[in-house]
Formats: C-alpha cells, structure tokens, sequence
C-alpha cells in the first residue's frame, strides 16, 4: 500500500505546520507555545478528547474509531512524538530557521509533531477504525524523562493503552525507508559527575600540593580500561568523559577539579557491571593519591528494547507503506539513548527510525528535518492505526 493520498493532498499544510514549529523552538518542558499550538490543532481536528499538562506540559489527543471492536485484543493505541528542540545556534540558513536565539529544532521532533498532527488531521475525518487512537505529544525527550513524566502521570491507565508506537527520523537513511529492529535498540544513560579535592599550590612546588588535575588525568585514563578491559568484547558498552572543570590560572595547582560524562550500555547486567566498575575505580584512585573524591552516579534513560510481536507490525506496516525491500529488520543498535524506553517498559510496542536523507546529523547546527519525509511518516501512522485496530 502506497502513501495515503489524503496526506499527500494536504502535505503544504503539515509542512507549514513544521515550519512554524521550526522556527519557535521550545526546550525541556517549557514547550508551552508548542504544547498550545498542537492542542489547537487537535481540536480544530474534532478530537473526540484534548488532555493537556500530562507530564507538565505533554498534550493527548483521542480519536474514536468508527467501527465496532468485534471483541480484538487491543483496544487502544498510542502513538508519540516529542515536541522539545534543543540549546543550539542554528546555521540552516532555511527562511523558517529559528527566531529563538540559541535554541533550534536540531534533532526533528518540529518534523515529528508534525507527522502525527498530519495522522491525526486524517484519522479524524475517515475514523476506519475500531477503538481509540491516542496522539501522545510529548515533552523534554532531550535529557528531561518526559516520557516518564506523563507515564507517573497516569498516561497509560487514563488512556487504557495497550500497546504505544514511537518513530524517529534517521540522517543517512534515504527518504521513502524504514529501519527497525528487535530487542535491545537504543542504549541505556548514566550520568557520571566526580568532584576531586586536593590541595592547591604553586606550580614550582608540586611536591607540596596534591594535584586534582593529575588526579584527575587518572580517573579519565583509569575509567577507559573499563570497556578496554572489563567488558566482553562481543557487548557493548560506552564511558565518556566529557566535561574537565579545574583551575584558572597557569602556575597554580588547583585545589580542586570536576568530570562530569556519561556511561552507555544496552543490557541490565552490563549496565550494573559499568557502575561497579566506575565506583571501584574512583575509590581506588582516592586510595592510591589521598584524593578525597565524591561520585554521583546517576541512572538516567532506560534501554530502549523493542517487542518482538510489535515491532513485526511495525515492520509489516512500513512496508506497506514504502515496499519491503525499503524496510530493514536488522540495524544494529545504537548507543544514544531515547526516552520513549520509559513507554515500553509500561506497554508493548515498538520504536521505528524513517530515512530523513543526505541531511546533517541529529544535533548538530546545520540539521534540519526534511519535509518530503512527512507523507512516507504521516501514512505509517494512519495505517498502524487502521491495521491494528481493524475491528
């Protein structure tokens, strides 16, 4: 099944849609003028339901099928895109770039609000469909756990969801495919912050100073050997530091010094064995040079692990849309992590990347969402919802 042709009619509108967004960036949770401009839509859609503040500012929007259930299993399906940009000076260069200094839409949740605003604009005209169809648009995907946010919220239970659907564009992939894959898919995130106290000096006299900087220098090449050395090759694993605060004057030993970085892993027992490790290295580095340091070790994003029966229909749906020879099952799975691991956990479903082109890369200056993606994104949703809740 080829694109919806609906959607192609009405495309010019849901690239104005992303457009507008573009150009408005909003971070985290403070996406209020987002959050109202998709609620607007969603109403002016004929939503049976328009729910805003879930999760602080996330917006939900119900569409009844038309249809009789017929006694099928799943009765609810929910579909999410996020809505927050991120804290980068745009370099585009596009008419609609960001008027928003030091805040763009680097990472193409504009281009994702808009695909499914697009499903939802359909889904209320035609409603061939059994059930609810639940337009979940989400917060700070961007390190805030919105996800999460509009799941303690009671999301999942409010909604009565039994399976929830996520998609994210993927530079590098042509335009008009899809990639998915079993299992483990994205990585999970702990923040590492270590705060190092020394003793301070003059540069000429180290040996009456306790260097935080070399102490530091330690735990950075120390912290390395644990994916080198304690990992099993054939896992995957990842420990940066990122961040080297210490001193602000070239002849004084600083007194004290900060890391701050992140540790990546894609299952349980691999994310507790880096957390083990870490704790053991800076203890024994704080023994080995009287170092007193302090580790605040965070876990942060889950692993984002697709369900087996899901991601078929993800995968089936795609090709319905696209062909199969333009649908991957089998892409390896990537260290950056994703939010959307917090939806399922709670329900099944599956997380599906589509091809946004030759573009930039995913938060970097010069990205942006490519709008000939819309109809392949925008018919993957409405069929996901026509197929699965048939009746």
């Amino acid at each position: 099944m080829p694109v919806v042709n609906r959607i192609s009619d009405f495309q010019p509108d849901i690239v104005a849609w992303r457009r507008n967004l573009h150009a408005h960036p909003e971070l985290m949770y403070d996406v209020h003028r987002t959050a109202a401009f998709v609620a607007d839509r969603l109403r002016e859609f004929g939503c049976d339901e328009v729910a805003t503040g879930l999760g602080r500012t996330g917006v939900v929007g119900v569409i009844k099928g038309r249809k009789p259930l017929n006694g099928s299993e799943v009765s609810t399906l929910g579909l999410r895109a996020d809505m927050d940009a991120l804290p980068i000076e745009e370099e585009t260069g596009a008419a609609y770039r960001s008027t928003v200094p030091g805040k763009m839409h680097a990472c193409g949740h504009d281009g994702h609000t808009a695909m499914l605003l697009g499903a939802a604009r359909y889904l209320a005209e035609t409603r061939n469909f059994a059930g609810d169809a639940v337009m979940i648009f989400q917060p700070a995907e961007e390190g805030g756990a919105g996800a999460e946010a509009m799941i303690k919220d009671g999301l999942m239970e409010r909604f009565a969801i039994d399976q929830v659907y996520g998609m994210h564009n993927s530079p590098g992939m042509p335009v008009g495919t899809f990639a998915t894959r079993y299992g483990p898919t994205m990585a999970a995130t702990d923040h590492i912050d270590i705060h190092i106290e020394g003793m301070g000096g003059h540069a000429a006299r180290p040996h009456k100073s306790l260097d935080s900087v070399l102490v530091g220098s330690q735990l950075i090449m120390a912290l390395q050997t644990i994916v080198s050395r304690s990992v099993d090759p054939l896992e995957s694993a990842v420990v940066s530091i990122c961040q080297f605060d210490a001193g602000n004057a070239r002849n004084i030993i600083p007194h004290t010094a900060a890391l701050a970085g992140t540790a990546r892993t894609l299952t349980p027992q691999m994310r507790d064995l880096v957390e083990q490790r870490v704790r053991e290295i800076v203890a024994g580095i704080a023994l080995q040079t009287g170092a007193k340091i302090t580790l605040d070790y965070e876990r942060s994003y889950p692993v984002l692990v697709n369900h087996a029966a899901q991601t078929d229909i993800a995968a089936r749906v795609a090709a319905e849309v696209v062909g199969p020879s333009n649908v991957s099952l089998d892409i390896p799975p990537m260290m950056g992590a994703e939010d959307f691991a917090y939806m399922l956990e709670a329900r099944p479903g599956a997380f599906i990347f589509i091809g946004n082109g030759d573009s930039a890369g995913l938060h970097h200056p010069a990205y942006d969402f490519n709008d000939d993606a819309i109809v392949h994104g925008a018919s993957y949703w409405i069929k996901l919802v026509e197929t699965q809740l048939a009746g």
